[in-house]
Order: structure tokens, then C-alpha cells, then sequence
């Protein structure tokens, strides 16, 4: 395990740690529009604070909430709280996630943890991803699922199209409301999929950790599936809605 994966680990056990002790008062604070476009929390500021003290050393940050922070050859990629919304109403689906980008503008590292149950994903390069548990030294491939029921459909809220088709095809799915989580379980559901404006910050991590299944990045969706004739069938389906 490298350098920065320990410490990107280093850093989720410590914001975990704090969560623990009950969210303060000050992270309910709307604190304006971050660099990514939503409005950034007082929990999203911790958590990005935590992680520019654990990570500064290996490069130049981009967060979403306070955009480039420090210098450095490294681009380290965060999202300090994916799923803020769902973590400020006590809803268990929220987490972290950080990408390492090496000068060469290749992917180093990407660790994703799900803060709400301990559940942290790794991908370092040349090997393939690893789940484990917060506070833990054991890791082991990542849980998968032959025949899942239900897939995850991100940002379902705004496509009513697509969910209509969805419906209509009797394929069943949850919105949970956080994009690189989702795509960290894309083992164990049928699909992950996300209609929208695809941001960085939403991505990069998460991406790096569905290797072996069927990805599919346009514009403005993002399609994962361990099977390649879901993944088509659902980008044709995305597409139908679009001519609706």
C-alpha cells in the first residue's frame, strides 16, 4: 500500500472519528456555492480541511468545495462529503472520495469510503481494487453480487424519462444520492447509473474502481455494469428518453 493511500485512509479515520462523537453544531451551516457548483456545509469544510492536512504533501488539491488548494506535480481529486445532503439528514449513505493523478496525467490511486457503515474501497494502479473496513488492516477483492435485483439510478429525480422507461421495462433501482458510492458497490447491484452534468469530482475516484466492467462516459451520462448487454440495452434506453 503507498504513501498517500495510508494517508488518504489516515484521513477518513479521522474525520470518522469525529463523526462519532455526534456533527457539531457549525456543520449544518450553509457556507456558499463551492468550486464544484452545490453549496458547501460546515461538514463539508471539515472534512476538505482534513483531507488538504493529511494530503498537501503529494500535490496540488482540486475539492469541489474550495476548488485548488496548495502546489505541487500530483493532482489529488476530492470530494470531501460525497453526499452531503443525505449525511446533514442523518441518512447512512455518505462517504468520501479521492483520486491521485500522477504528472503524467495517470491515475495513481482512488480511495472511496462509505463513512456511515466503515466500508472503504482501494485502487492503486497496476492492481486491482480492494474493500475493507475503517479501523481495519484487512482487505480483501470487493463484494459481488452474480444476480442483483435492483440497480442504482444517481440524480433519478431530475430524468422523470428515463425512470418512466425504467419502470416500464420492470427494472427496479434506488437513487441513494451519492455518486461515487454508488459506483464503489457497482459490484453488487445491476447497473449504476447517472444522468446529468458529469463533474470530476463526482467521478474520478469512483470510475477507477469499476475496472472489468462495462463503463460508458458521455456528456451527460454515465453508465456501469458488470454485464455489457444491460450496459447497451440501458444506454438505449437513456437515449429513447432523450427523443421524448
Amino acid at each position: 500500500m503507498t504513501d498517500f493511500v495510508r494517508a488518504a485512509i489516515d484521513a477518513n479515520e479521522t474525520i470518522a472519528r469525529a463523526l462519532r462523537q455526534g456533527f457539531d453544531t457549525s456543520w449544518f451551516d450553509k457556507r456558499g456555492i463551492g468550486a464544484g457548483g452545490d453549496e458547501s456545509a460546515g461538514i463539508d469544510l471539515f472534512a476538505e480541511g482534513v483531507f488538504i492536512d493529511k494530503l498537501s504533501p503529494f500535490g496540488t488539491i482540486e475539492s469541489e468545495e474550495s476548488g485548488i488548494v496548495g502546489s505541487g506535480e500530483g493532482r489529488i481529486i476530492i470530494d470531501p462529503i460525497d453526499g452531503s445532503s443525505n449525511a446533514l439528514s442523518m441518512f447512512p449513505y455518505f462517504g468520501t472520495s479521492v483520486a491521485y493523478v500522477n504528472k503524467e496525467g495517470l491515475l495513481e490511486a482512488a480511495v472511496v469510503c462509505n463513512l456511515a457503515n466503515g466500508d472503504i474501497f482501494i485502487k492503486e494502479a497496476h492492481n486491482a481494487p480492494l474493500q475493507g473496513k475503517l479501523f481495519s488492516q484487512k482487505f480483501s477483492p470487493p463484494v459481488r453480487i452474480d444476480n442483483p435485483e435492483i440497480g442504482l439510478f444517481e440524480k433519478a429525480y431530475a430524468d422523470a424519462k428515463t425512470c418512466a422507461l425504467l419502470e416500464a421495462k420492470g427494472w427496479k433501482f434506488r437513487s441513494p444520492g451519492a455518486v461515487a458510492l454508488s459506483l464503489a458497490y457497482a459490484g453488487q447491484v445491476r447497473f449504476v447509473l447517472y444522468t446529468g452534468n458529469v463533474r470530476i469530482y463526482d467521478f474520478a475516484a469512483g470510475l477507477a474502481l469499476c475496472e472489468g466492467f462495462e463503463v460508458i462516459v458521455e456528456q451527460d451520462y454515465v453508465i456501469v455494469s458488470q454485464d455489457t448487454d444491460t450496459a447497451k440495452e440501458l444506454e438505449e434506453l437513456v437515449l429513447a428518453a432523450r427523443q421524448m
